[in-house]
């Protein structure tokens, strides 16, 4: 990012920062509910893999929408679409901290992850749409916003956690209100894409092998991500505001080498080398969870570090996937973000009846076993990543149809399946200006 880029980030209109305060709130969600797990569990009189159901629900329905939230933003207009999010979170995220039972809070989270999908798909174009200090700016502001969010999640979970644990739900359903009001006052009507997407096109591009493989090594890499983020809390015996902290850290590590320590290996050791090594390191960091699930400091340690390969893995695997799909960006983003979630969310329920029906230490095994497995697809796309770091799709086109590749921000602001739409038309405006 140019220094210009981040004087001029502060700089944006009211309606800019509204949606990025329902962006912070938005990506607090991921870690939100860790710290309450337990408390949940014993509350309601639940096992852990129905505790785990929230991450299960949530998730798996945010992949399934993943497949449509493009088809009905280009309806609706991204605005529209917004608002729709965002409703949806604060009812469901309400009747969540208003639930008696486990089987409610689960129905009710499921909810809350078809608005979050329809949120996270056009919150990006909307700040890039409204900002006025331009495309630069507006990317760093949303990662700042995805940084913010991911690490504070965690920590609000376990400060309002220690009121109740209904408290981050009421909590997100007041901060999103507060944004969606926000928004219906400042934000300007935004126009449709000129050409609506079809609601196939995410699954016909899956069969394009660049693209399948990236989805697929993500869909395993998830497995270990999420049944570390979903049942690590378990076997700790913290109170919500220790788990608060411990995955403060954690998100603090996802944040800082999501948004820096991922662009500069990959500039010093290139995609293949720098992924081959985090996932393999994110292997090694499970199996010690595994070996000492037992030993709570041992759990604490490896569970904050693990972000550092979380956040490596998470930047460079979403910018392979942009630039190896020779498809249109927002196509291939629904295509990943619905593989990649649907592993994210069966891992903490399979984690969960592991431990029921064995010990605690095999859901970290598994866990590294698909991580390992993760490599080994992602080694047969070895030379696609070496395509990838050159310029060229799986076909040998240049990448740069399909969106810019000298700003790896944007690959960052695009992880949790966000408007890539708007990367694309900011890059058609530059080259309509040019000619």
């Amino acid at each position: 990012m140019s220094s210009a880029a981040g004087s001029s980030m502060f700089k944006q209109p009211k309606a800019v920062y509204a949606v990025a305060l329902a962006c912070v709130v938005s990506f607090m969600g991921i870690g939100l509910v860790d710290p309450i797990l337990p408390a949940i569990s014993q509350q309601l009189d639940a096992t852990p893999s129905q505790v785990t159901l929230l991450f299960t629900s949530y998730l798996v329905v945010t992949a399934v929408a993943m497949l449509g939230t493009n088809w009905a933003s280009s309806r609706l207009g991204a605005k529209r679409t917004l608002i729709t999010g965002l409703a949806i979170i604060v009812v469901f995220s309400a009747l969540a901290g208003a639930s008696d039972s486990i089987g409610q809070i689960v129905g009710f989270r499921a909810g809350w992850g078809l608005g979050n999908a329809l949120f996270i798909a056009t919150s990006l174009a909307v700040i890039v749409a409204s900002a006025s200090g331009g495309f630069a700016g507006a990317i760093v502001l949303y990662e700042a916003a995805l940084g913010l969010g991911i690490a504070a999640g965690p920590l609000v979970g376990g400060l309002l956690g220690t009121i109740s644990w209904r408290g981050p739900f009421f909590g997100v359903a007041t901060l999103m209100a507060v944004a969606l009001i926000a928004t219906l006052v400042l934000l300007d009507k935004t126009p449709k894409p000129a050409q609506p997407t079809s609601l196939l096109a995410p699954l016909k591009a899956l069969k394009h092998r660049g693209l399948l493989t990236m989805s697929i090594t993500a869909l395993l890499y998830n497995w270990g991500f999420f049944t570390m983020l979903g049942f690590a809390p378990f076997p700790m015996g913290l109170s919500a505001i220790q788990l608060g902290f411990v995955f403060f850290g954690w998100g603090l590590l996802v944040a800082f080498f999501s948004v820096i320590g991922a662009p500069r290996l990959q500039a010093r050791f290139g995609t293949a080398r720098s992924l081959y090594a985090a996932l393999g390191l994110f292997a090694v960091d499970l199996v010690v969870m595994s070996v000492w699930a037992d030993r709570v400091a041992v759990l604490i340690a490896t569970v904050v570090v693990s972000g550092a390969f979380i956040g490596i893995n998470n930047t460079l695997t979403t910018q392979a996937v942009m630039l190896v799909a020779p498809v249109e960006r927002p196509v291939a983003s629904a295509a990943y973000g619905f593989v990649r979630f649907l592993g994210g969310g069966l891992a903490p329920f399979a984690a969960g009846k592991l431990a029921e029906h064995f010990n605690l230490h095999l859901p970290f095994a598994v866990g590294a076993v698909a991580v390992v497995a993760a490599v080994l697809v992602l080694s047969t796309g070895h030379r696609m990543l070496a395509a990838a770091d050159a310029g060229l799709d799986e076909d040998g086109h240049s990448a740069s149809e399909h969106g810019p590749l000298d700003d790896v921000a944007g690959e960052v602001a695009d992880e949790f399946g966000g408007a890539s739409a708007a990367i694309d038309s900011e890059l058609r405006e530059k080259a309509h200006t040019r000619s």
